[in-house]
């Protein structure tokens, strides 16, 4: 037999000195009857015999007193198999909203196909939570819901020129998906391994990282279980990067201060980082292709994910016996508080 915490087997130590309390009580009680009177007077004006009743009393209680020690530290006798599951697939679609993720390189340009393949992929997620983070020089984020509709009309109002700080940081929007995530797990999800949830970054940009530490933020996200998705998105030549007035007006395109076309591409070297980032957490890098921005290969992994969450897990757990301990120290305790002090019953006089 073990105890779920046998350091509260110590409160049985207890006991003993609640029995001396008892005892001296009693001792007192009985120094206060001497002064009142002679004891054979007394024992005839008495009626009702109360010192076997008071000894019995003070029996049940220790005994109950024991037994529901004993059912708060826990026993546990015997095991049983366990089946556990995890409970679903925890999601975070970072999103680059940086302005070189309007360029067209692919139809109808990068951003606005981003979001088309996200909103198809969110249609399809069936009860598995989702959460946003908007990047550019700093992130904006939408919290963990099931609510997909919403977060349909989040990425949808939200465009470049909406960001507060221009750039893209990848670093910042790996650390605020990490952030999103452990904001919601409950706490049962972060103690127990076994029935947390499987958690997944989906990480849509561009590759042209200007600021922060991405491959620290990548270590945080693996030390937390999460599995970092990348969509590498662009061409290789480089493509211009248009402007628009508030209107949205097309205005031409960004030039640097020597009046040249600025263009945004996915160098081999940015391909190289982003995969590394994504398999050092035991994810994939995906490169958009024409008509796709990956996707679907994406949500092809995430279907295998699935179905290993169905399989169940088992596991041996011992069986709790408290139950057989504070039944009868209930039942010891309630009958010690229904006793009389007392036998009511006068006596019979001895004649002499």
């Amino acid at each position: 037999m073990t105890f779920r915490d046998g350091s509260l087997l110590w409160l049985l130590l207890s006991l003993p000195v609640v029995a001396l309390l008892a005892y001296l009580a009693a001792h007192l009680r009985r120094r206060a009857s001497q002064r009142f009177g002679q004891e054979e007077t007394l024992q005839e004006l008495v009626v009702g015999r109360a010192a076997p009743w008071r000894a019995t009393r003070i029996v049940l209680l220790l005994a109950g007193l024991a037994l529901l020690v004993v059912a708060i530290a826990g026993p546990r006798y015997g095991s049983r198999t366990r089946v556990l599951r995890k409970r679903g697939i925890d999601v975070v679609v970072a999103l680059d909203f940086s302005k070189s993720m309007l360029a067209r390189d692919v139809r109808p340009d990068r951003i606005t196909r981003a979001k088309a393949e996200l909103t198809r992929f969110l249609e399809e997620l069936g009860g598995d939570r989702v959460g946003v983070v908007a990047f550019a020089g700093e992130t904006i984020e939408f919290p963990m819901t099931t609510d997909y509709a919403a977060a349909e009309l989040f990425l949808r109002d939200m465009g470049p020129y909406d960001m507060p700080v221009g750039g893209t940081a990848i670093g910042r929007a790996l650390v605020a998906s990490d952030r999103l995530m452990e904001r919601s797990a409950s706490p049962q999800e972060s103690g127990d391994q076994a029935t947390q949830a499987s958690r997944v970054v989906i990480l849509i940009t561009d590759g042209e990282d200007h600021e922060g530490d991405p491959e620290a933020a990548a270590q945080q996200l693996k030390q937390h279980g999460v599995k970092l998705y990348v969509v590498g998105i662009g061409s290789r030549s480089g493509e211009p990067i248009p402007t628009y007035s508030s209107d949205g007006t097309w205005t031409g395109y960004v030039r640097d201060s020597d009046g040249q076309l600025v263009t945004s591409a996915l160098t081999a070297e940015n391909e190289t980082r982003l995969r590394a980032l994504a398999e050092s957490t035991g994810g994939k890098y995906f490169r958009a292709r024409r008509g796709s921005v990956g996707i679907d290969q994406i949500r092809r992994e995430m279907r295998h994910m699935r179905q290993a969450e169905r399989r169940a897990r088992r596991v041996t757990v011992d069986e709790e016996r408290y139950p057989l301990a504070l039944l009868p120290a209930f039942l010891l305790l309630v009958l010690e508080g229904l006793l009389p002090t007392a036998f009511i019953g006068r006596r019979r006089r001895r004649r002499g």
